[in-house]
């Protein structure tokens, strides 16, 4: 069974850090594009982030520029979104998905997690 669960959520103040993980089971995560989106409430889900195989980064939104990276561990078959100087409006679930196999970024995903809410508040 193909299967990515996110983990490293919580509440954190604003200006704090988080890093998400993104760990695959069941396939080979080096062979896959992996993008991080996110949906606040109320509103509609948002790319953020995408790995290349390669390891080079397709950025989504402009609104994590200078505080958010990903990167990708192929031996530990993980992919992390560190996030910094987070703020309020980057309160979301995030989730990690998996795009087409040898594939790039911007397509379509056959595998998602199930998501992890970051919380950033006073």
């Amino acid at each position: 069974q193909l299967q990515l669960v996110e983990a490293g959520g919580g509440l954190v103040q604003p200006g704090g850090s988080l890093t998400l993980s993104c760990a695959a089971s069941g396939f080979a995560l080096a062979s896959y594009p992996i993008t991080w989106f996110r949906q606040a409430p109320g509103k509609e889900r948002e790319g953020v982030l995408c790995i290349y195989r390669s390891g080079d980064v397709a950025k989504y939104t402009d609104s994590v520029k200078d505080r958010f990276t990903v990167s990708r561990n192929n031996l530990l078959n993980t992919v992390y979104l560190q996030m910094n100087n987070l703020k309020p409006e980057d309160t979301a679930v995030y989730y990690c998905a998996a795009g087409a196999k040898y594939g790039a970024c911007g397509g379509s995903h056959t595998v998602w997690g199930q998501g992890t809410q970051v919380t950033v508040s006073s």
